[in-house]
């Protein structure tokens, strides 16, 4: 069903994405907004996995829509903080510093509320307008402007862990993301290997070809089984195990690293028609490429890879990657 519902409201690929309210509204009949929020507070009473296939089928659809900023993050945090999150307003996440400055606010400048953590204990549910607000965007249009806080916001404190938290959550966030475009970009290079015909036979009986697109898929599902085992340990660890942020790193760091054989390899197959903005791999190369950026460089995962390892040494690495 969900399937039918994206792509009965997907609009056109080459249109800045706007938060689509009616789309919105649609989910939210379907119980799919609060899909991860306690049924006492109006939600569905899901998990993780069921919000990460959500997250799948949207990136996979080309649809943009704030359904893991709002569920996953800001609602999940108001719930820990003990502020209401079940009024039906749309919600995203924001990580201030401590002048109250958030850069690069994912869809800030389109919901009806925005949930900042300002520092590492303290969270504001603040009306967007009540805030000064710079244009921006990410490299699919994706609203990214920075916020400031009024002097005068109130600010809840919270626990240390909840913030920790949310920003690990932040992070797999994009990471499911990404991984759903990447698949959906080496869909799109089988499919068109297979039909397209050149020098007498389908690319996909030659062998560059073959290599170019295997390498891509290999590529992607590393990715995909790095953030589905960092998924695991989250939900069996309820977010308290001590492996996880090293896992998150991992998935992070093979997303980011994929991201760019993918990219390269998926248009590289599809010669000259790939470069077209008519064809829709840029749809998912681009998303792709853009969430790798956010909530942490590739160069950054990577960094907290190596020093996770290296702070275990030798003797401790196969625990630290094993569990056991």
């Amino acid at each position: 069903m969900i399937d039918s519902v994206f792509t009965a409201h997907r609009g056109e690929h080459d249109s800045t994405p706007v938060l689509d309210r009616e789309l919105w509204a649609r989910l939210d009949e379907l119980g799919l907004i609060r899909l991860t929020g306690d049924e006492r507070v109006g939600g569905s009473g899901a998990g993780w996995w069921e919000a990460t296939e959500l997250l799948t089928a949207a990136a996979r659809h080309g649809v943009r829509l704030p359904l893991g900023e709002h569920d996953l993050l800001a609602c999940a945090l108001l719930d820990e903080a003990g502020l209401p999150s079940d009024d039906g307003l749309v919600r995203t996440i924001a990580f201030a510093d401590a002048t109250g400055v958030a850069h690069r606010v994912p869809w800030a400048d389109g919901v009806d509320r925005v949930v900042v953590v300002r520092g590492d204990a303290g969270v504001a549910d603040v009306d967007p307008a009540a805030c000064d607000l710079q244009p921006g965007s990410n490299l699919i249009g994706e609203p990214r402007p920075s916020l400031r806080l009024a002097d005068d916001t109130a600010v809840r404190p919270v626990d240390a862990g909840a913030v920790a938290r949310t920003r690990l959550k932040y992070a797999l966030v994009r990471g499911v993301q990404v991984c759903a475009a990447l698949d959906r970009a080496v869909e799109l290079a089988i499919e068109h290997t297979r039909v397209r015909v050149q020098f007498g036979r389908p690319l996909a009986r030659q062998q560059a070809v073959q290599g170019l697109v295997s390498r891509a898929a290999a590529e992607a599902a590393l990715a995909r089984t790095a953030t589905e085992t960092a998924i695991a340990d989250a939900v069996r660890s309820e977010w308290s195990s001590d492996r996880l942020p090293f896992l998150i790193a991992v998935a992070r760091s093979c997303a980011g690293h994929a991201a760019s054989v993918v990219v390269r390899n998926t248009h590289q197959v599809h010669g000259a028609i790939g470069t077209t903005r008519e064809h829709r791999l840029h749809e998912y190369t681009r998303a792709a490429l853009a969430w790798r950026g956010e909530a942490g460089s590739v160069a950054d995962w990577d960094r907290r890879v190596q020093a996770a390892a290296t702070e275990v040494g030798s003797s401790g690495l196969w625990t630290l990657i094993s569990g056991r």
